[in-house]
């Protein structure tokens, strides 16, 4: 079985974190181009590199399919395991609904007619099973493509960079209210955050000790480049970013660069929610099929293809789920997004810690640095960071309906591991 290689783990994590500038527009509308950049900055190394320092040590030491399930599992037992496995995949139920959704938009301004009847609805579902078909050929033809979708999308956004820096620079309007640097955090933190994704597929990664840690820290660098650059080019080149909103990279392209550049960033909205959503399904179907491996769901969801390793029936039902979700008309609910990615987070760097203690000769080829007391303080700036976002947001909307949310499925946690382990129990007693 052939399996993934540096840079097509780097692209493919780079589709599972970001896909691009497309998401900043809020950010930048809300902070203004100054504060934005400043929390473009900051953000990766407070939340994205302790989390690509602790995948990079866990992947390499524990380089098991599942990922951050069988870390949690290793190091706090199974109901520890199945609550980080429910809450990655509680989230992707929302979070997968947003590409598909992403990839229409941005057709919808090559095909208008897209947004009669239910043809919109219809090219969704179309772009989930067609991304469900290219995972059923394995985890390198999805690192592959996830290079070609990469260089594609970024290629306007570098034509935009260049145009600016040659252009005569514009004065910038300013914006009409006081920006914050905590105001656009979520934001910030929802287009950094993924990195343990790309721990899922462990066991379909050549050399995962010495690719992992170098993948990470790659992907932490080219995410931060392709946020901050764009973002200084629209400032160069004087955009109000008070009038910001989503879809406003196309507005900039044309302004900077005009109807070709800007076609060239439609394009790249496409790209990006197909992208998103390829790398995606690799990541997420290695879940339910770990799980099943250790009894918790169907065994037919652990059923690999002969040939390219690839979970059949795991990506089969959870594309169905996804698809199903796309009728529900989800919002982008990012604080429930980054709600449970943040508790799942908080387990993952808790096991890091707990495994340095009980398993101290576990071979780490990567090792976070500052020996255990490092590895058990490193989770300390992402969750103060999570706690000041999330406190912002309660003291400025009040108990909004994405928290709401949030609690009830992390309280159905505990209900999901007694019926899972209650089955399991009940297998083993029957035969």
């Amino acid at each position: 079985m052939k399996k993934l290689k540096l840079w097509p783990l780097v692209a493919a994590t780079y589709f599972m974190v970001s896909g691009g500038p497309y998401g900043l527009e809020d950010l930048v509308q809300g902070a203004g181009y100054r504060l934005a950049i400043v929390s473009l900055l900051i953000t990766p190394l407070l939340w994205a590199l302790p989390a690509a320092l602790m995948v990079g040590e866990l992947s390499s030491a524990i380089p098991e399919e599942g990922g951050y399930y069988a870390w949690v599992r290793r190091a706090l037992g199974p109901f520890w395991g199945v609550q980080e496995a429910w809450l990655s995949l509680a989230a992707s139920i929302f979070d997968m609904a947003i590409y598909p959704t992403l990839f229409v938009l941005y057709l919808g301004q090559l095909w208008p007619q897209i947004k009669l009847g239910h043809a919109d609805m219809l090219v969704a579902v179309a772009v989930v099973v067609a991304c469900a078909w290219w995972n059923l050929r394995g985890a390198p033809a999805v690192g592959d493509s996830s290079i070609v979708f990469g260089l594609a999308l970024l290629a306007p956004f570098a034509a935009m960079c260049v145009a600016a820096v040659f252009g005569s620079a514009q004065p910038r309007a300013a914006v009409p209210h006081t920006p914050s640097l905590i105001a656009g955090m979520l934001v910030v933190m929802w287009n950094y955050m993924g990195f343990d994704n790309a721990s899922t597929v462990a066991g379909e990664v050549e050399r995962p000790q010495r690719t992992y840690p170098l993948a990470m820290g790659l992907t932490v660098l080219l995410i931060a480049v392709t946020y901050i650059a764009p973002v200084a080019a629209a400032a160069r080149a004087g955009i109000d970013a008070s009038q910001w909103t989503t879809g406003s990279w196309v507005t900039a392209a044309q302004a900077i660069g005009g109807r070709a550049l800007a076609l060239g960033v439609v394009v790249g909205g496409m790209l990006c929610g197909a992208g998103m959503l390829n790398a995606l399904v690799l990541s997420y179907s290695r879940v339910p099929m770990a799980m099943a491996e250790d009894g918790y769901l169907p065994r037919a969801l652990a059923r690999r293809d002969q040939k390219t390793g690839a979970p059949r029936w795991s990506i089969v039902a959870c594309a169905i789920a996804w698809c199903l979700a796309l009728g529900l008309g989800f919002e982008r609910l990012v604080e429930l997004d980054v709600l449970l990615y943040g508790l799942a987070l908080l387990l993952e760097f808790v096991s890091l810690a707990v495994l340095r203690v009980r398993e101290p000769e576990l071979p780490r080829t990567f090792r976070v640095p500052g020996g255990t007391a490092g590895a058990a303080l490193i989770g300390m700036p992402p969750m103060a960071l999570l706690v000041i976002a999330l406190g912002k947001t309660v003291a400025e909307q009040g108990f909004t309906r994405g928290l709401a949310v949030g609690l009830a499925l992390i309280a159905a946690g505990p209900v999901i591991y007694a019926v899972a382990a209650w089955r399991k129990k009940s297998l083993v007693a029957g035969r």
